[in-house]
């Protein structure tokens, strides 16, 4: 029995060793495998940052998603902070245009009811002030005045519509001009030099007469 158990310990303790074994001989491969992933992860990322470092967008396809899409052109070219001005602009003209419309259809309306003299139509009362009446004394002055409202309106929700087309406009431009520009050379290669020089000038066959001190600019940029 003792040597039963003794045989038991003995066989448990192999496993055991022989266990400790493997989990060690797999634990450098383990270690290398996540240096791997580390290393490997780490290139992804510095790839994907010279890539969008050195990116640059082409004009024309700039301005063709600018000329479909409203601030198309501004995401293509990756200046998003321009969108809230693209689309703020968009929005103020279109409700600037839908406002001007309605006071427009309302101050019309007011003026055919003043001018068809029917006691039936009086929409004109909601602009009077209150105790105002329009009497035959005055008529002739509110109706000139309803005309000129309305007439101002109409020009303000037209050249609403202009504004917002020359948002659209602008928009387009300058998704055009971002993306020719993002070549544009920048550096701090600027420079100016102002020499002496001898300049002909082809009055006299003699060259001392024919000649003639100046200054010369050259501009590097």
């Amino acid at each position: 029995m003792i040597i039963t158990t003794c045989l038991l310990l003995l066989t448990g303790s192999r496993q055991a060793m022989a266990q400790d074994v493997v989990e060690a001989d797999s634990l450098p491969s383990l270690t290398a495998d996540s240096i791997s992933l580390v290393v490997d992860t780490t290139m992804i990322h510095k790839e994907l940052v010279d890539k969008w470092s050195t990116w640059r967008p082409d004009p024309k396809r700039a301005l063709w998603l600018a000329l479909v899409i409203p601030g198309g052109g501004q995401i293509y070219n990756r200046k998003y902070w321009k969108l809230p001005i693209v689309y703020g602009g968009f929005i103020g003209c279109i409700y600037a245009m839908n406002w001007n419309n309605t006071m427009y259809k309302d101050y019309s309306q007011a003026y055919l009811d003043l001018m068809d003299n029917d006691p039936g139509t009086q929409s004109y009362n909601q602009f009077l002030h209150l105790g105002t009446t329009i009497t035959p004394s005055n008529e002739n002055r509110y109706k000139d005045i309803f005309k000129k409202r309305k007439d101002k309106y109409r020009r303000w929700r037209d050249l609403s519509f202009f504004v917002m087309v020359g948002v659209y406009a602008l928009s387009v431009i300058d998704a055009y001009v971002d993306a020719e520009l993002s070549v544009f050379d920048i550096s701090d290669d600027l420079s100016l030099r102002v020499e002496p020089t001898i300049i002909n000038n082809h009055l006299s066959n003699h060259p001392f007469d024919a000649s003639s001190v100046g200054l010369q600019c050259s501009l590097n940029f």
